[in-house]
């Protein structure tokens, strides 16, 4: 991948090598950090250094690839004498690394496909060769699945709007920041605008990582598209005054049932109740990846909770300082709940978007059957 400033990852065989933007310090602070091992690729997601379904699906992958690569190159490493060994060490790093964001879909299915190399290959080389080459298919896979679901939800939009140009609504952070390029959702919005389809983009700060703030301001104002910021709490309110015509509410997914049932960053849900309180879609964009078909309703989905001080506390540039500093906000004392997704009902979502086109629901079920849609 290039090293422009939206490249989350930056990859290479020869040598070996895994860099990740640290997203904790954007907007103010553009630093990759090097990836060598499993370990590393494990604290990195689960520091939320790197976030996003697709992005930790991803880096995860990498992170066991590049591990591999180097140690299988260092002539005094005895840890990959035979398959036994390579094989216990592949499921311990794959475990280790899906226990790191355990709501996030792409990071479990993309340890499935590393593992089923292992299981199907007795080769100690020709399992390191296979799990590289897979890692980076979904590396490369992931852009073009991003661009197709930014086609795909841009004229369904623009179908079902009927009227030139409007506005649209996004949550959290679901561009190239989250993937390995383009994006989902922000990916439907950098498609509406070089369609000139599109007036304006309204994103919430996402609390209480301020996602939204900080990375999807970054991305919009590298993108030149007009763009407002407002506070998760203000959606109902624009939607009210039905200004700059807007027609859609666009959100990405870190896991969606097969009947659609959709869990994603927190305040999803809430979005989704106001949306069609005013007659707005409510649109999901995730690659098919992201849809697990094991989970019927999302009832059966895990939600993440994280540390309290992740609300207690907020990080920013002080004015006419450089520096990136913490802030209490609550007394001491305070309880804190932090679930970091929550779940949307299928009966909210107006359509599923993946790379594979525009999914709608069953008009009896008023449910998605993804499992025959996906076959």
């Amino acid at each position: 991948m290039s090293t422009n400033s939206l490249s989350t990852v930056i990859y290479t065989r020869s040598p070996p090598s895994l860099k990740i933007l640290n997203q904790l310090l954007l907007p103010h602070k553009t630093v990759y950090e090097s990836i060598t091992s499993a370990q590393e690729g494990y604290e990195q997601i689960k520091q939320m250094k790197v976030r996003g379904a697709p992005a930790i699906g991803i880096v995860a992958a990498l992170s066991l690839a590049v591990d591999l690569l180097l140690q299988y190159s260092n002539p005094t490493c005895p840890m990959f004498k035979d398959q036994e060994s390579l094989k216990g060490y592949v499921k311990s790093s794959l475990d280790h690394l899906k226990s790191s964001r355990p709501t996030a879909v792409n990071l479990f299915r993309a340890s499935d496909i590393l593992w089923n190399i292992t299981e199907k290959e007795n080769d100690v080389k020709i399992i390191i060769e296979k799990i590289v080459k897979e890692a980076e298919k979904m590396l490369i896979d992931d852009i073009q699945d991003n661009k197709n679901i930014g086609k795909f939800g841009a004229e369904f939009i623009a179908k079902e709007s009927q009227i030139e140009k409007f506005s649209v609504v996004t949550h959290c952070n679901t561009g190239s920041l989250a993937t390995a390029g383009y994006g989902t959702a922000l990916g439907i919005i950098r498609s509406l605008y070089s369609q000139n389809k599109l007036s304006h983009a309204y994103f919430t700060e996402t609390r209480p990582y301020n996602q939204g703030a900080r990375l999807t301001a970054y991305e919009l104002i590298h993108d030149k598209i007009t763009s407002t910021l407002i506070c998760d709490s203000m959606v109902s309110a624009l939607l009210s005054l039905n200004k700059d015509n807007i027609e859609a509410i666009i959100v990405g997914a870190d896991r969606v049932a097969s009947n659609g049932d959709t869990a994603n960053k927190i305040g999803t849900y809430q979005l989704a109740i106001t949306a069609k309180y005013h007659n707005k879609m409510f649109i999901v964009a995730a690659p098919s990846t992201s849809i697990d078909l094991n989970i019927k309703s999302g009832k059966d989905i895990i939600i993440e909770e994280r540390d309290g001080n992740e609300i207690i506390y907020v990080k920013g540039i002080v004015e006419n300082e450089l520096e990136i500093k913490k802030v209490r906000l609550p007394p001491e004392g305070v309880k804190v709940w932090n679930p970091s997704f929550d779940v949307t009902p299928a009966e909210l979502i107006t359509a599923i978007v993946t790379e594979k086109g525009v999914f709608m629901k069953d008009n009896e079920t008023n449910e998605f059957n993804l499992s025959e849609l996906l076959k």
